[in-house]
């Protein structure tokens, strides 16, 4: 499973990758613009410069002619960018052109098995179904990612599945178990996967009985 950090902050970047644990980044103008750049396209680069991997960035627009406009300039930013594309029928429009032009997309704000097997057929190099949300309304997302998963696998589609609002580390490791292919994660969520107090206690009792040996 491949871990995509969701943020557009640099130094939580640069801890990842000092980890090895970033293997792309999604991104959208909120989380850029919670850094305090104005300069989305700029900010942009400093993350390509940054991460040699797949950086998702958002388009804007919401007709599918302004939508591959868009695309094209955001991917001309550099070789590592995919357009994120909402699931809507325009946004399809734009990843079936994209597609045919080897712009890599990933379809975005999923919340159905229908919506992911339609952004696939268009042609989609990512769909990204949102897991929190759903379980914020009472609805299983992990469920959602199970039934997109069982589809692809029927169908041999090459589109790779994103598990996107994720949460808490049970969501990483329930898609883990579901073989999805990707998960893009908050750093607080990342750091919480390596998180247990038995090692905590065991590592404590280690240096101990270390200290008491030295002593003696």
């Amino acid at each position: 499973m491949k871990f995509f950090l969701d943020t557009a902050n640099i130094e939580n970047l640069k801890q990842a990758l000092d980890w090895g644990l970033c293997d792309g980044v999604t991104t959208n103008p909120s989380l850029i613009a919670k850094e305090g750049n104005k300069d989305y396209k700029k900010h942009l680069k400093k993350i390509c410069k940054l991460v040699k991997a797949p950086v998702s960035a958002e388009v804007i627009a919401e007709k599918s002619d302004a939508m591959v406009e868009e695309a094209r300039i955001l991917a001309a930013l550099d070789d590592n960018i995919v357009v994120k594309i909402p699931a809507t029928f325009e946004g399809l429009k734009a990843v079936k052109t994209l597609t045919a032009e080897k712009i890599r997309t990933n379809v975005t704000l999923i919340f159905s098995p229908s919506q992911a097997l339609l952004a696939a057929k268009a042609g989609a190099t990512y769909v990204s179904p949102f897991v929190g949300r759903l379980d914020d309304i009472s609805v299983s997302g992990m469920d959602l990612i199970r039934d997109i998963l069982t589809i692809f696998s029927n169908y041999m589609l090459d589109t790779e599945v994103i598990v996107a609002s994720v949460r808490h580390p049970q969501h990483v490791v329930e898609s883990a178990l579901l073989g999805a292919d990707v998960v893009t994660l908050p750093l607080d969520v990342l750091k919480k996967l390596m998180s247990h107090p038995l090692t905590d206690s065991g590592i404590e009792k280690f240096l101990s009985d270390w200290n008491k040996l030295m002593k003696g």
